[in-house]
């Protein structure tokens, strides 16, 4: 068995690769999505919470190497097997040694399988059981799909990150470390290279840093100079000595293997771009390399269905018709119809309206207690003792057999799932379905409160009318939720802040984007906190998201200082623009250089106001005088809410920010009380008409607007402004010259 985390002395005949792997995490470069400050997987190694894990990634990307820092880290204790040399017996020692160690001393191990896609299943179905009991966490590595080539089993138990090749500005690094490391590297002498002969390496390495640094490695030791020369020496590389010690990768078609993969997701690719000279290179590829033409005929009946779908509902009976023919004449001249077929779904207009399917997926697991409505249930058994049927609207009774009725649940109101193109002959039906969904929307419930073992009729009407404003605001809140995040591009690893987060409508929205990441919540109230921290508590301890009190500038301070965020979104963030502009600084400095900044800002000056909901003449112009005056803030109070989203622009410049907004007005029904009106003239109208100087019967005015909308249901106005804001882009200046010496 190859004991891969050896601490014994490395001797110097050792690969520089070997010599050179990082023991902490400190010294790795490189996956930055996975390892940087704040990543899900840096924390479970910081605080010895490992789950099992898959590594997944080509050769060079470090993942032997991180699993070895992993190993210098943790507290439990750590075996290894490589599956190309260990088999069943290997890993039942390992097993019983595990099992002791948990019975006699309460550790647990961490058990390395490096290659584990090199075990047959049988293999890997011995592992299972003691990965399943926690006799040992199971970290593997492996160069292949795991969702292909590891027990499905297995891989449900664990998580799979995948590391990417490394960027040329991560094989800068570790050039540059090698060079300069006295112990491990050639930190002892001074290597030069001639100009492009480094970058060479580099590029030709192609992600690998194993091949970069075995490249690094016979360039420096069979250069003219005797190696090892006295400390200090020159050691010079040529381009001719880099271009010998490296030879480019060739890359063959491997129908077993992840190249496989890559090649139909190209064709598949190219045919929803309606590129068909592109779906032409990649079909000739798959073919000529013998790919299964049964494979690729099965994927573009999939694709006529998902990419096209009802914008040319001929595209699957074309692809079937060539497939079915491409059964009884075969290779070569089959090759005509897989071209045919290819070039249809190429050519054809696009629409994936098909997928609308999973979002009524995503409802169902979502609203599992969903009750069928009152309505549409089977009248035939219990209309009698509960009401079943009693309301439903028989199409067929009416003008071209429709009729505005709701028929998904009552918690679903309003969902829409399918949502048709203008493409193709979907564009023709697009129209009637938009048209009849609107009135359907405009339909009212029968079927407003649940059922409890017995019928009875609706409420009274003002509990109704509550249940529809609760229903109103919760959909102006999913609104803006959608505004906000369909202005991001969030990658699983990514980290989070939700400034404002209430009682979570963008927390877990943000949190379900980023399994592999960080989502950091600030709740500015007690309430909120709990409500959010309440929540948080039914997850794993190292999965919940980090939630914090207070006000953002303030509770920051809390948070470690290296992590920082690719995304940072709120609501009202900037409420009292000019008074809360300081909070933006606090917030760039959290920010990567390429991060993103989106809230939604409810424009005061241009939302609902008591003047809205007068008719009077006399009532209406005083409300207004006062209304211009508050709102072209004349004192300090209001000149905290007297601007407008052109504003918002202005301010985020002073910041180095470039943004833009998006605004739109979102309604509610909203329930005015008494107490709210008389609230309104006393703090706000009356102390602007006496700054106007005009002689006003306030209490007469309101009088006039309880007897209007005192008690009531309006529908009220809100402007909805939606920033993004990006750091301003710097030029950078143009080099002077090049350093070609170690450390460049």
């Amino acid at each position: 068995m190859m004991d891969l985390f050896s601490h014994r002395n490395e001797e110097k005949s050792q690969p520089l690769a070997y010599r050179m792997r990082p023991r902490t995490l400190d010294e790795y470069i490189g996956q930055d999505h996975i390892i940087s400050p704040g990543r899900l997987l840096r924390r479970a190694i910081q605080a010895d919470q490992l789950s099992s894990l898959i590594f997944y990634g080509p050769p060079g990307t470090g993942k032997t190497t991180l699993a070895r820092v992993i190993a210098n880290t943790t507290r439990c204790a750590f075996a290894t097997l490589n599956a190309v040399l260990s088999g069943v017996k290997e890993l039942r020692y390992e097993i019983d040694e595990a099992k002791k160690r948990l019975e006699f001393y309460g550790k647990r191990t961490i058990l390395f399988v490096d290659e584990v896609h090199r075990w047959n299943k049988s293999q890997q179905d011995a592992l299972l059981p003691w990965v399943e009991n926690g006799t040992c966490i199971l970290i593997g590595a492996t160069t292949e799909n795991p969702y292909f080539e590891v027990n499905s089993a297995l891989v449900s138990r664990s998580r799979i990150f995948q590391l990417l090749p490394l960027t040329s500005v991560n094989l800068w690094e570790i050039a540059k470390q090698a060079l300069q490391d006295s112990e491990r590297g050639y930190g002892k002498w001074n290597v030069e290279f001639e100009p492009g002969a480094l970058e060479h390496l580099v590029e030709i390495a192609n992600g690998d840093a194993r091949s970069l640094l075995n490249a690094l490695q016979l360039a420096v030791e069979t250069s003219p100079e005797a190696f090892p020369p006295p400390e200090g020496q020159i050691i010079h590389i040529t381009m001719e000595a880099a271009e010998e010690s490296v030879q480019r990768k060739v890359v063959l078609y491997d129908k077993e293997g992840d190249y496989h993969f890559d090649i139909i997701s190209a064709f598949i690719k190219s045919l929803r771009g309606s590129d068909p000279d592109a779906a032409l290179y990649w079909l000739a590829r798959m073919v000529a390399a013998g790919e299964d033409p049964k494979f690729i005929f099965r994927r573009m009946l999939i694709s006529a269905c998902e990419d096209i779908g009802l914008a040319d509902p001929m595209a699957i009976q074309v692809v079937e018709a060539d497939a079915q023919a491409f059964e009884r004449i075969g290779l070569p001249e089959g090759r005509f119809h897989l071209t045919h077929a290819a070039l249809y779904l190429a050519t054809a207009p696009k629409s994936n309206s098909t997928l609308a399917f999973f979002d009524a997926l995503k409802a169902i697991e979502e609203e599992r207690d969903s009750d069928v409505p009152n309505h549409l249930k089977d009248a035939s058994r219990d209309q009698k003792g509960f009401g079943h049927g009693e309301g439903y609207l028989y199409p067929h009774a009416y003008q071209d057999h429709w009729v505005a009725q709701q028929y998904l649940p009552t918690s679903l109101q309003g969902k829409v799932f399918y949502r048709p193109s203008e493409m193709g002959y979907e564009a023709k039906i697009r129209a009637d379905v938009l048209k009849r969904r609107e009135a359907q929307l405009e339909a009212t419930s029968e079927d407003e409160q649940p059922e409890h073992f017995t019928f009875s009729p609706a409420g009274n009407q003002r509990e109704r009318w509550i249940q529809r404003a609760n229903s109103e605001r919760g959909a102006m809140l999913e609104k803006i939720r959608d505004a906000i995040f369909s202005n991001l591009h969030i990658q699983r690893h990514d980290r989070v802040l939700v400034i404002n987060a209430g009682h979570g409508l963008l927390v877990w929205e943000a949190f379900r984007k980023t399994p592999e990441g960080l989502t950091v919540a600030i709740c500015r109230t007690e309430a909120q906190f709990r409500h959010v921290q309440h929540y948080a508590r039914t997850l794993e301890e190292i999965e919940q998201p980090i939630i914090v009190k207070g006000e953002p500038e303030t509770a920051l301070i809390e948070l470690d200082r290296n992590i920082r965020f690719e995304t940072i979104i709120g609501r009202n963030m900037l409420s009292r623009l000019h008074l809360d502009s300081s909070i933006i600084k606090v917030l760039v400095d959290r920010m990567v250089e390429s991060g993103t900044l989106v809230s939604a800002e409810t424009v005061p000056s241009k939302g609902s106001k008591l003047s809205d909901f007068v008719r009077d003449e006399n009532t209406k112009r005083a409300l207004l005088q006062a209304e211009e005056l508050i709102y072209g803030g004349y004192n300090e109070e209001t000149k905290a809410i007297a601007w407008q989203e052109k504003d918002l622009v202005k301010v985020l410049s002073e910041y180095h920010l470039e943004s833009t907004v998006e605004a739109f007005d979102a309604f509610e029904q909203r329930y005015i009380q008494s107490s709210d009106i008389s609230r309104w003239i006393e703090r706000t109208y009356k102390p602007a008409w006496q700054a106007l100087g005009i002689a006003i019967d306030s209490e007469s005015i309101e009088k006039s607007l309880l007897s209007l909308i005192g008690e009531s249901f309006v529908s009220w106005k809100h402007r909805i402004a939606i920033v993004v804001a990006k750091r301003k882009k710097v030029v950078p200046r143009k080099n002077s010259g090049t350093n070609s010496r170690k450390g460049t």
